[in-house]
């Protein structure tokens, strides 16, 4: 069995594996679809926190079932899984909140992922999605990340929801909040990403901050009042301290990129807004269910977020491409058949 392996930042390297047997409570998936996300960039560059090498990156998968011992499921069905593991028995697992878990396993971060042709995976996170093509079902997990920081905020239909970074999980974010009702604003310093905001999914109001007042811009739009929710999906240390400024009095911050630093705000500033701030980890069951009817709806549609595909057995050498500005890459998706 192939399995592309990241040995260490900025080297791929092509193993045959032994076969994946299947045990009591797992189920053996054929993988056909991997999505490229911003961690595995991060991980490939050697940027990524909580990450060790070598490791077998992809999390976002399409698969079909070989084998199960999961009556509920079919041979030759097509799934997706919930890649966080977690352990079940700690303070955030007791609350259902097994995102967050203080002993998580994220598959292809803190334990091998998918990038390989046959994995065994516990029943418990595969995920049933009747009508979903491999592409929609490679999609489920990233959108399900921007379905629970809208959760998370407590968005409500009519609010100014401004996203920082329209990269994929930000486009996501944008969608799941204009879903919720939201009067959503963009924010990118990439003209061509804001591009796609607007001609593919329908985003109002674009703001480049390199290229204008951003602070003005919103007063304009919100007429004075400031979105009530600043989600930031950029993962950018000056993104995140700027956008601090950018809260409505009573508003909520979710931070949803990851930043390896400190980050730094006025607390005066904050604490005259009486503001809340908030982190967003992963997604929950119910996110999964809830991104998965947008898709069998149409209400989302895969085809706006997938740009580019490779080829399994040729990534390694083209790996790179995917993060080069000038491949205007959303989305990338690895086809392994």
């Amino acid at each position: 069995m192939r399995a592309l392996i990241c040995k260490e930042p900025g080297i791929f390297e092509y193993q045959d594996l032994s076969e994946p047997k299947l045990e009591p409570g797992y189920s053996i998936l054929s993988v056909k679809r991997v999505g490229v996300c911003g961690t595995d960039i991060h991980a490939f560059a050697g940027n990524q926190p909580f990450f060790e090498y070598p490791r077998i990156l992809g999390h976002e998968l399409a698969a079909s079932i070989l084998e199960t011992t999961d009556p509920d499921f079919e041979v030759g069905e097509l799934v997706t899984l919930i890649p966080y593991f977690n352990c079940g028995d700690c303070v955030a697992c007791n609350q259902g909140k097994g995102n967050c878990c203080v002993r998580i396993k994220v598959y292809g971060v803190h334990i091998d992922g998918g990038m390989r042709q046959r994995i065994a995976v516990p029943n418990e996170y595969l995920i049933k999605a009747p009508g979903l093509d491999l592409d929609a079902l490679a999609l489920v997990e990233p959108l399900s990340i921007g379905q629970h920081a809208v959760v998370r905020s407590g968005l409500k239909p009519g609010e100014f929801a401004l996203v920082v970074g329209a990269g994929p999980i930000g486009l996501g974010l944008m969608e799941m909040a204009r879903l919720a009702g939201a009067q959503v604003i963009a924010m990118d310093v990439n003209e061509s990403r804001l591009g796609v905001c607007e001609q593919k999914f329908g985003i109002k109001y674009l703001i480049n901050p390199a290229k204008e007042d951003a602070l003005e811009r919103l007063k304009e739009i919100t007429n004075g009042n400031m979105p009530s929710v600043v989600f930031d999906a950029s993962g950018s240390l000056k993104a995140i301290n700027q956008a601090f400024q950018f809260l409505a009095h009573t508003g909520r911050y979710v931070l949803v990129g990851l930043q390896k630093e400190y980050i730094s705000f006025s607390h005066p500033e904050f604490h005259k807004r009486e503001a809340t701030l908030m982190s967003s980890r992963n997604a929950s069951k119910q996110d999964f269910a809830q991104v998965i009817r947008y898709l069998q709806s149409g209400q989302v549609n895969p085809v706006h977020y997938i740009t580019h595909r490779y080829d399994f057995e040729s990534i390694a050498e083209k790996f790179q491409q995917i993060s080069q500005p000038e491949n205007a890459c959303i989305k990338a998706i690895i086809e392994l058949d």
